[in-house]
């Protein structure tokens, strides 16, 4: 048996996975991991939202394979990071889309080889060749979603359609709304609230963002991603810019909590898995990234973390109220106004300039 050939039936013992109503249970995996070092260590760098500990420590005790998890909490944070020679020992890192383009420019990342991977056929057609990677030579999905936001129906009784609700009741949200802590994002949202494109490489229709921005900023409880969850759920923030991905779990602890995606458009994002140059455990990653592409662990993956899958296969198993269910799955009338995140080049300075200056 060949070496690929063998490496292949190992990873395909992944395929044989079974969930139990008290969690996850991989079934009959007994991979041999031989090599040097690293090679009984899988090192994760993925958003908070996309960990699971049981299925960690299940992929441990069947495969021997040790995962630790560290995570980011924006794409820069974790760009920076790699660039700075802090990210030698991850093996699979989970960037969103328009960075995966960033990343393979900067030559971070390598190219996949499609024959280790197994239920590539299991993606719904449109995220089997996206565009921010054609034909998904240096990433996979695991989630999508939209931005928008989500408030407490109970303090705000007029629903915030639009991102120009914020301006419009700066004064009753003073304090108690929050933005992510992403510059294009935050200044995509604005741009798209003036007219414009989400990657817009105009200075001057960034400058109007800015200033736009500029005005609501002494409102603004803080540039967030993460710590809003806790605060909105105790009530000292009423509206928090956020991921439909966060939404839906928030909107379950707490049903008077709202998720809306304005109605002048927003972004439409993907998470991805890539594998970059400098993985220790390559093979070891192959193997984690086949078990996301498992239609069984990828509906489990909806259910547990609350995120939308882009598994045809997986979506075909999750019941009808989860597949109705708009914050997750949205109709083409709203994705029809949204846009994805694209590199914009050198023209980021830009971005980051005015970003600078509105967090000074």
């Amino acid at each position: 048996m060949t070496r690929r050939r063998k490496f292949l039936k190992q990873i395909a013992l992944l395929s044989s996975l079974s969930l139990s109503s008290c969690g996850w249970r991989l079934a009959n995996v007994n991979a041999n991991y031989s090599g040097s070092g690293k090679s009984d260590e899988l090192y994760l760098y993925t958003w908070s939202q996309y960990t699971d500990q049981e299925l960690l420590s299940t992929f441990t005790s069947q495969t021997g394979i040790k995962v630790m998890v560290d995570t980011f909490d924006s794409n820069d944070v974790m760009l920076a990071k790699l660039q700075a020679g802090g990210g030698s020992s991850y093996s699979v890192i989970y960037p969103s889309d328009y960075m995966v383009q960033k990343m393979v420019e900067k030559n971070l990342l390598i190219e996949l080889d499609h024959e280790k991977l197994i239920g590539l056929e299991n993606l719904f057609t449109q995220f089997q060749n996206p565009i921010y990677d054609p034909n998904n030579r240096y990433s996979l999905p695991f989630s999508w979603g939209t931005t928008g936001f989500i408030y407490n129906s109970e303090k705000l009784e007029t629903e915030p359609t639009d991102w120009e609700y914020l301006w419009q009741n700066k004064d009753k949200l003073n304090k108690r709304m929050t933005l992510l802590n992403d510059v294009r994002e935050v200044m995509g949202a604005t741009l798209k609230m003036l007219g414009y494109s989400y990657n817009s490489q105009n200075e001057a229709e960034i400058k109007a963002a800015y200033e736009k921005l500029r005005t609501l900023k002494p409102a603004i409880a803080a540039f967030d991603t993460d710590a809003w969850r806790n605060q909105i759920l105790a009530g000292d923030l009423w509206l928090a810019m956020c991921y439909s991905s966060d939404a839906v779990k928030i909107t379950e602890e707490n049903p008077k909590l709202k998720y809306v995606v304005p109605s002048s458009g927003s972004s439409l994002w993907s998470d991805t898995v890539v594998i970059p140059k400098t993985a220790p455990n390559q093979q070891g990653a192959y193997s984690w990234i086949n078990l996301l592409l498992q239609a069984d662990v990828a509906a489990e993956i909806t259910k547990r973390l609350a995120v939308a899958i882009p598994n045809r296969a997986g979506f075909e198993q999750l019941s009808q109220k989860l597949q109705n269910n708009t914050n997750l799955f949205p109709p083409e009338s709203v994705l029809d106004k949204c846009e994805r995140l694209t590199p914009i080049g050198d023209f980021e300075a830009v971005y980051e300039r005015y970003w600078t200056q509105l967090l000074a």
